[in-house]
């Protein structure tokens, strides 16, 4: 009976399999599912790859692997080789980050998010995670690819203030996504999207923040930062994607826009300037308090009239209440 290889009982986020027996024969059953790849790794270097379906193992589909046995010493066309065989899921994977960061002024962060990958190019993939980075299993890739990002958002956050990274931080995070797209592609990874999920830093440097953003009274700040404190509070609670960085996660930069939109919708007091002085009084003075200049248009000026003394425009030429000519 052939020998048969094939990835069994794959859960829904590995990545990366390892086949446990690597003494191979020729004839051997190869079974590739839907969104897997087979590569053959020997020496630290990937060979030929196989996609979905059963393949029949034979010198004529293993073409590099044979080139390479060809060449050491007592290789015969019947005998046993040795290789590993790497099954690489193609599926799109969700994976999560986190990781301290400081800014400008080295105030501290805290920072985590989601980003989305799979594996483009298997035998890349093999040669450059695999092999370069000693990453067998679904654990090892999701390690080595969640401390890359980390380091590579580390490094970009450093060139922000707290103000801007608190601001714009949709922006920073795709800044930051390009800055990665390229060194991905070069490992045979295509990364999907990268989101910042939260961000927080210290009491200290929150209510520098609350005070710098919305420009309100040390009343204000207490209270906002309390509404902070509590939307984290319930995000540890509800075991959020942050809940594993504390309870002092949250997302800031939501609260943030509220409070702001809500300070923006308060209504302000219209003025006028005095034709007189120049000075800017509120709009319902009828005189100016700077130089007592009278304010009241003088289309706005009454009169009493002569005749029945009903209070009536200074403008008018007949009295609107009893018909009297004015002159």
């Amino acid at each position: 009976m052939p020998q048969v290889i094939e990835w069994t009982n794959a859960g829904p986020d590995d990545i990366i399999y390892r086949y446990p027996n690597e003494d191979i024969t020729w004839g051997a059953q190869l079974i590739v599912k839907e969104y897997e790849m087979a590569v053959f790794f020997r020496d630290g270097k990937a060979y030929d790859v196989f996609g979905a379906g059963r393949h029949t193992l034979t010198t004529l589909n293993l073409p590099i692997l044979t080139s390479l046995l060809t060449r050491l010493a007592g290789f015969g066309g019947n005998k046993p080789f040795k290789a590993t065989v790497l099954y690489v899921s193609t599926k799109v994977f969700n994976g999560k980050w986190g990781t301290r960061a400081q800014t400008t002024e080295l105030a501290p962060l805290q920072v985590f998010g989601q980003f989305l990958f799979k594996i483009e190019d298997a035998s890349l993939f093999v040669n450059e995670v695999v092999g370069g980075q000693n990453a067998y299993t679904t654990e090892d890739v999701n390690n080595f690819l969640r401390g890359f990002l980390n380091e590579k958002i580390i490094g970009e956050l450093s060139h922000y203030d707290l103000v801007t990274v608190f601001t714009r931080i949709q922006e920073t995070s795709i800044i930051v996504k390009n800055s990665v797209l390229d060194y991905f592609k070069r490992l045979g990874i295509e990364l999907t999207d990268l989101r910042f999920e939260g961000i927080d830093t210290t009491p200290e440097y929150r209510e520098r923040l609350f005070w710098l953003k919305t420009g309100g009274t040390p009343a204000d700040t207490v209270l906002r930062m309390e509404t902070v404190k509590s939307a984290a509070q319930s995000l540890g609670q509800s075991g959020g994607g942050g809940a594993g960085l504390g309870t002092g996660m949250v997302l800031i930069p939501q609260i943030m826009n509220q409070q702001g939109q809500v300070q923006a919708q308060a209504p302000t007091a219209a003025l006028v300037i005095c034709p007189k002085c120049g000075s800017h009084v509120p709009a319902t003075s009828k005189f100016c308090p700077e130089c007592g200049t009278s304010l009241t248009p003088p289309s706005a000026a009454t009169i009493n009239c002569p005749k029945c003394g009903h209070s009536i425009p200074a403008s008018s030429k007949f009295c609107p209440e009893c018909g009297a000519t004015i002159s």
